[in-house]
């Protein structure tokens, strides 16, 4: 009887073990998918997030990856920074090859090439769902710029950067030469004060101002003459019919020619704008906010903002505003958790948290600026708020893909004193015409 039951008992094993075995491979595979994004399988989602800055920007990036991290234990973000220098050429291989981040950071003046690609994840559903921090309606309308098409957002603006200019108070003082505040608070900061300026920072055997070539500053300049690029309504190319326009353009020329500002271009190797300011070898560079962390390290640096200089009648008139944004790889294994953390960092508690206090940008959505003013850091930083108040985003250069290379292409060769301006004009216009004619199907 108890061989029989022994038996009876073996048999029934038997029988037991291709189902255990299905059961163990059927974990095994919800394990796998749970760790590519599925939901259900209780295992941590790991994200990947590229973006370029200095060491000190990357630091206040940081900040919004780790609240996101600490709100969300079963998604884990983790920062790969990409350098500047070359970050889109980077960026597009790594798209093209299905190597790319889960989420990154694309600027102004390169998003509009990449939404054609298809390899920019659609974000409107995501964002007006329940599951966004942040919905479309809280960001400015005006600094969407190329990332929106046909109504459709394929980037976040991750915050603005209003472009102003610093400029080195203690070097000033020590050379014996008037500061841009006590012109402007005079109502005479204008082209003519920066010309004076620079004029004696030159003298006194120091660079004047370096000037980059982008698309930021050479709008700042034209648009503080009381200029224009492009014709807000249409679209079209007018720099080259537009006498403010020409007549600051002129103004650059002659700057470089004199020798009163240096082409950020042709600075030595390894030397950067940033590390001169600090260094005392030059007056004035232009920037946003994102040289501030890194000025406000620097204890032996004493230094503020100032409004760009405006040539009108106007104490102040608009800038350039770049902006940078927040976008999802549309090939991401795990696209809706990606989602979930690009509307994070961008929401008023991603912004909050990188912005608050030194950030390196202000912010782009509403009713938070008392965290950047609130610092006191530099002394007038009331002024990038302001300037945001009147500034526009790359709303229009930026939308035609490559056009924004090409008008570095060009300018270049201004900056470095090779081509007039009026040569300058007339290259611009060419270009910006056919590619405009081009992409409207003309």
């Amino acid at each position: 009887m108890k061989k029989k039951l022994a038996f009876l008992l073996f048999a029934v094993l038997l029988i037991m073990i291709p189902a255990l075995q299905a059961c163990s491979n059927s974990s095994s595979s919800s394990s796998d998918s749970g760790a590519s994004g599925s939901s259900g399988s209780g295992e941590k989602i790991n994200l990947t997030f590229s973006a370029w800055g200095n060491p000190a920007e990357i630091k206040v990036y940081q900040r919004a990856v780790d609240g996101f991290n600490k709100e969300n234990p079963d998604i884990q973000v983790k920062l790969v920074p990409i350098p500047s220098d070359g970050y889109i050429q980077k960026l597009q291989t790594q798209l093209q090859g299905s190597q790319a981040p889960d989420v990154f950071y694309v600027g102004d003046g390169d998003i509009s090439k990449l939404v054609e690609t298809g390899k920019l994840a659609p974000l409107s559903e995501f964002m007006n769902s329940s599951e966004s921090y942040a919905k479309p309606d809280e960001f400015a309308e005006g600094l969407w710029g190329a990332a929106k098409k046909d109504d459709e957002i394929y980037g976040i603006t991750v915050d603005c950067n209003p472009m102003l200019l610093y400029y080195n108070k203690k070097l000033l003082a020590e050379l014996g030469i008037k500061s841009p505040q006590e012109y402007f608070d005079a109502g005479e900061w204008n082209f003519a004060a920066m010309e004076e300026v620079t004029d004696q920072l030159r003298d006194g055997g120091k660079y004047g101002f370096i000037v980059d070539n982008s698309w930021n500053t050479l709008f700042s300049w034209i648009w503080a003459n009381g200029g224009d690029v492009y014709n807000k309504e249409t679209g079209d190319f007018i720099l080259d019919q537009n006498d403010k326009g020409i007549e600051a353009m002129k103004f650059l020329e002659k700057m470089v020619k004199d020798e009163n500002f240096t082409y950020s271009g042709s600075l030595p190797k390894g030397q950067g704008a940033e590390a001169m300011f600090m260094s005392g070898q030059v007056g004035m560079v232009s920037a946003g906010r994102w040289f501030t962390p890194l000025f406000h390290e620097n204890k032996a640096l004493e230094w503020d903002y100032i409004s760009w200089p405006s040539n009108t009648e106007n104490k102040t008139e608009p800038v350039a505003i770049p902006t940078a944004y927040m976008a999802v790889n549309n090939d991401s294994k795990n696209k809706e958790a990606a989602q979930k953390f690009a509307s994070y960092y961008t929401s008023t508690l991603g912004q909050e948290a990188r912005l608050a206090g030194i950030g390196n940008a202000i912010p782009s959505i509403g009713g938070i600026d008392e965290i950047v003013t609130e610092s006191n850091v530099p002394e007038h930083v009331d002024y990038i708020i302001q300037a945001r108040e009147q500034g526009y985003a790359n709303a229009i250069q930026s939308t035609i893909p490559g056009l924004d290379k090409e008008a570095n292409d060009i300018m270049d060769l201004l900056y470095l004193g090779k081509d007039d301006a009026e040569t300058t004009i007339g290259k611009y216009a060419e270009k910006a015409k056919a590619m405009i004619a081009e992409h409207k199907g003309e």
